[in-house]
Order: structure tokens, then C-alpha cells, then sequence
């Protein structure tokens, strides 16, 4: 096995092409829009611009023919952080490191950034896995920290998850308060709103509040037992979907009041595939797919079969701001000034989610989905403690071990095939492989060599077992720690001075204050270094230096004399 992985890794590192390049973005001479992120949890496309009317969503139905609708959106993986690390670096978690769920607790805001030593979890070769963040390759930076650069205001109200704590210099504001109105007057703003009430958790944890979908009206997949207790999850699904759009709604009455809905470019979409059975986690369809819309500054009205993946998202905003992504971002814009060539595939991943580990990869274009299960020998079934917190999940264990299920819903339980591969169109369950079939001959080599293209092209750390993975991360299982700031003063201009880190990577963040350290919130306040400072007599300089999944490093402190 260690072997074989490596033997990848060699293939795998040789066929790179992405490098470390100069991360400065390039403004063009344009005005910058607003941009608003609004972020749910956990829903597939059962929404009724989708086409599934069970839940009544008046707010997200009056957005969505204002927008552009796309019918072909993906994540990455199938669960949140993997998923998100994508979106803030616009890489594949594969190529990062970041692919497992979850690394640490660093899940909401700054983040807690302590790391316990004992999980109970163990990688596909038994070495044992701790909490870490991952330590990114040093190039890569979280693209708000660009739009910072280039004179954005940027806000995240709250959720991170990014499988490393974020550094100060992404945020101007991160925590329950951050709003687009505590930027300065006029400036440009990247606001991130992320709603939980429909993630998976809310399906146990909703149970006492008042259905608004009737249990025996909704919708159930062929692969659910047809169930009160079944019919009553679903039915808490879509009444979370209602609650959403209520929440939503105060959002953009907000940004109506403030005068800012007409120029300001909203995407609404979510974090991955819906919260239920079969669903998160999942590879296919109902793990990846997501609804996805966004209401730009001209006016774009209706549908769109593009192809568009989550690692699109952070050179997409970059684009609609009038900067051109650094080299080493993996996704391509799909709007704005630096708009590229339309994708003919998106791909995903799956290892290890929670305690469970596995590996497979997927490839979708818009007519099949092509699996390849590393593991065949596992059931697509992963027997994951959280989610049996859900009621339903519960009794489809209890049929399961009674012999209850039928022979579609007891599928998820068998062992899964060397490949797979499923026409979306008329197989939207995944019910029928054809990778074994003469006919589907052509399409399987199609498929399968786009996947193989992209595993060869992609660094893929998912080949290493995650307790070495671990080792190269953080040596000797200790956390690697920023080099301090140091300060160099101009030699003409006692009030100049320039910041550097040695650590390579690391970004620089700095207060300049009249107030001594004591008297500050060091959660906030924390500027982007960009160059030489200027400070006046008496002023207080405070920085820090920060490479990603590494310990930030201490506060340097100086005073201008």
C-alpha cells in the first residue's frame, strides 16, 4: 500500500503545473461592486426554482427571477469543511490537504486554535489522527485577503470551517456582528452571511418547533422508507427551508434599507448536497449538487446548464472585482472582467468523514457522473455516530437489521463496485450502473480518462495515510509557529518603516494605534500589510505574522519616538 502511494505521489507531483507565483493582484480602472454571499447549509435543489414546490419560499422564489439560476453547481465534497476550503482558496482539498472532515474546532469566527492530541480515529493503515490545521502549501492565501488588498471591506457573519484557522488579515470583521455597515463611507464590500438553520443537526434539533410542510405531502426519494418517522424528517427539512427564507428575507430588507440592493451582486447558494440519508457526504448527485443563483449588476435573468464547481467561487469574486486570479488558483471564473474558457467537467472528492475513512473520486459533465472507488470492499453506507442522531437514520438501522429495507433502499448498505456510472438525467437517484454495460462502452472511457486526467494533473494528498499526512504537516506532532514580524526603519524617514516575516507564506497584519495593547480588541482592527508604513510621533505599531496552519506568531510591539 505505501508503495502504491507513493508511487502516486511521484507520478502525481511530476505532472503538477500550478507553481508559487506572485500573489499581488492586478486592479483594474474600474469601479468595484458590493458583493453579497448568502450561505445555507446542507440542502440539495428542493427549492421551488428548481422545480420541487414543497416548501413555500416566496423571498428565495422573488430573488431568483431577478438572477441567473445555474442547473449544474457543485461542491467538492460532500460536507462542510473540505467544502469550504475549497471556496476560500479556490483549490481542491485534495491538492491542499484539507480533504478529511473535520481537522479541528477552528468552525466558527477566529476560531478555537486548540488542538487535542487524542481523537479515537485512526487512517486506512491504522496510524492514529489527531486534531490540526492543515498546513496549506505556502503560496495559497484566502482570496478575501486580495480583495483586502485591493481596497474591500470584507465581512463573515460567522461560520469558517475552513480545516484552518483563519488568519486576521482575511477578515476586516469575522464574529456574530460582521456587517457590510461597519465598512468606511463608500468603500466596496464583501459581505458573507451563513444561515444554519437547515444544516443536518437541525433535523434533531428542530424537532420541538412547529411543522409548516405536511409530513404526508412531501416528496420521498425511492431509496427512503416510506415511514411516519421518515415522512417526518423530510417534512422538518422542508419546514427548515421555510424558516430559511424567512431569515433571508430580513437580510435583504437590510440591504434594501441601506440603498445598496440595486448595485450590489448577491449569490445565494449552499455549502453541499442536502442534510438527509444518502445525501450528505455522499458523492454523487445529492451530496454535490446545490442550488446556486446569482443576481448580478445587468440585469442577468433565468437559466444556465454551465458547469460551475466551488473552486470557481474565489476567482469568480476576484474577477467581478476587477483582479485576475495568481496562477496557483485551480478554479476558473465563470463571471466578470477575467470570465474563462466554460468547463466540460467538475469533479469531487470523498476520504474520511468523521471517524470513517474511504477515498473515491467523481467526475460530472452535464449528461453522467463516473465514480472510482478505491475501496470497493466498503459500503457506501459509513457508519457515522453524528447522523444517527437523526430519527429516521435510526429506524432505517433498525430495518436494515430486520431485513425490512427493499432491494433499492437496502443498496446503500452493499458493498460499492469498482466504478461507476450514472446518467443524470434519467437515472437522478443513481440506481442503475452502467459502467458494466457494452453500450455505455464509450461514454465509461470518455469519463473515465477525464477523471484519470485530473488525478494525474492534481497533487492528491488523499493517497497518503492522514497520520503521515499529519507527520509532514505538523513534524513530530507539534504545530509549526510563525516567525515574529520584525521592523526595519527607513533610513531617510525615521517615521517609515517596513514589516517581514521570515516564515515563507506567512501574511502580516498590523494595528497602528494611539491606545497601548491592553486597552485593544485584538479581534478586530487588524489591516493587510502591503508595503511601507508611515506612522506619526507617539503612535503605537502592533503586527503579527501568520502562515496558515501554523500558530500565529506574537505580537510585535513598537511605538514611534
Amino acid at each position: 500500500m505505501r508503495l502504491l502511494y507513493l508511487g502516486f505521489l511521484i507520478l502525481i507531483c511530476s505532472c503538477q503545473t500550478r507553481q508559487a507565483t506572485s500573489i499581488t493582484p492586478t486592479q483594474k480602472d474600474v469601479k468595484q461592486p458590493n458583493i453579497l454571499w448568502i450561505v445555507t447549509e446542507d440542502i440539495s435543489p428542493t427549492l421551488s426554482f428548481y422545480g420541487d414546490n414543497t416548501a413555500k419560499t416566496p423571498v428565495l422564489d422573488s430573488l431568483a427571477a431577478e438572477s441567473l439560476v445555474y442547473d449544474n453547481a457543485y461542491a467538492v465534497v460532500g460536507v462542510c469543511a473540505p467544502s469550504r476550503s475549497a471556496i476560500i482558496t479556490g483549490m481542491y482539498p485534495t491538492s491542499l490537504g484539507t480533504m478529511h472532515m473535520r481537522t479541528g474546532k477552528d468552525i466558527q469566527s477566529w476560531g478555537n486554535r486548540e488542538y487535542s492530541k487524542e481523537t479515537g480515529i485512526v487512517d486506512l493503515e491504522g496510524n492514529p489522527v489527531r486534531e490540526y490545521a492543515a498546513v496549506i502549501p505556502e503560496y495559497v492565501k484566502a482570496f478575501p485577503e486580495l480583495l483586502r488588498k485591493a481596497g474591500y471591506f470584507t465581512s463573515n457573519h460567522q461560520k469558517t470551517d475552513y480545516q484552518f484557522a483563519a488568519p486576521v488579515t482575511v477578515w476586516d470583521e469575522n464574529n456574530a456582528k460582521a456587517h457590510w455597515r461597519n465598512r468606511k463611507e463608500g468603500q466596496p464590500f464583501f459581505s458573507v452571511f451563513n444561515f444554519d438553520v437547515t444544516h443536518e443537526s437541525k433535523i434533531w434539533k428542530n424537532a420541538d418547533l412547529p411543522l409548516t410542510v405536511d409530513p404526508k405531502e412531501v416528496p420521498l426519494p425511492p431509496y427512503f422508507q416510506d415511514t411516519d418517522i421518515s415522512r417526518n424528517d423530510v417534512a422538518r427539512l422542508y419546514s427548515n427551508i421555510e424558516l430559511l427564507d424567512q431569515q433571508v428575507g430580513k437580510l435583504l430588507q437590510q440591504l434594501k434599507d441601506d440603498g445598496l440592493y440595486d448595485n450590489t451582486i448577491i449569490f445565494f447558494y449552499s455549502d453541499h448536497g442536502g442534510p438527509l440519508p444518502r445525501q450528505k457526504r455522499d458523492i454523487h448527485q445529492s451530496g454535490l449538487r446545490v442550488p446556486f443563483m446569482v443576481k448580478d449588476l445587468r440585469g442577468t435573468k433565468g437559466r444556465t446548464d454551465r458547469l460551475v464547481s466551488f473552486v470557481d467561487l474565489a476567482p469568480t469574486i476576484l474577477s467581478l472585482a476587477g483582479i485576475e486570479s495568481p496562477e496557483w488558483m485551480q478554479g476558473k471564473a465563470f463571471m466578470g472582467d477575467y470570465d474563462q474558457k466554460k468547463r466540460d467537467f467538475v469533479y469531487g472528492t470523498s476520504d474520511r468523514f468523521d471517524e470513517v475513512t474511504d477515498r473515491s473520486r467523481a467526475v460530472y459533465n452535464k449528461e453522467y457522473l463516473y465514480v472510482i472507488n478505491d475501496f470497493p470492499d466498503k459500503t457506501w453506507y459509513k457508519d457515522i455516530s453524528y447522523r444517527l442522531q437523526m430519527p429516521m437514520m435510526q429506524e432505517m438501522i433498525d430495518l436494515r437489521d430486520s431485513d425490512k429495507l427493499d432491494p433499492v433502499q437496502s443498496t446503500w448498505f452493499q458493498n460499492k463496485e469498482n466504478d461507476e456510472l450514472f446518467d443524470l438525467k434519467n437515472d437522478p437517484y443513481r440506481l442503475n450502473n452502467l459502467a458494466n454495460l457494452p453500450e455505455y462502452a464509450e461514454v465509461r472511457i470518455k469519463m473515465r480518462s477525464a477523471l484519470l486526467e485530473f488525478r494525474n494533473e492534481h497533487m492528491d494528498y488523499g493517497m497518503m495515510p492522514e497520520g503521515e499526512l499529519i507527520e509532514q504537516m505538523w513534524p513530530g506532532g507539534e504545530q509549526p509557529v510563525t516567525s515574529a514580524v520584525t521592523l526595519t526603519r527607513d533610513k531617510f524617514s525615521n517615521r517609515s518603516v517596513t514589516l517581514n516575516s521570515s516564515t515563507p507564506g506567512a501574511s502580516i497584519g498590523y494595528i497602528i494605534s494611539n491606545e497601548p495593547l491592553e486597552n485593544l480588541d485584538l479581534n478586530s482592527g487588524w489591516q493587510v500589510y502591503n508595503g511601507e508604513l508611515s506612522l506619526e510621533k507617539g503612535q503605537y505599531l502592533y503586527a503579527v505574522a501568520h502562515r496558515i496552519g501554523y500558530q500565529q506568531s506574537e505580537i510585535l510591539t513598537t511605538i514611534m519616538e
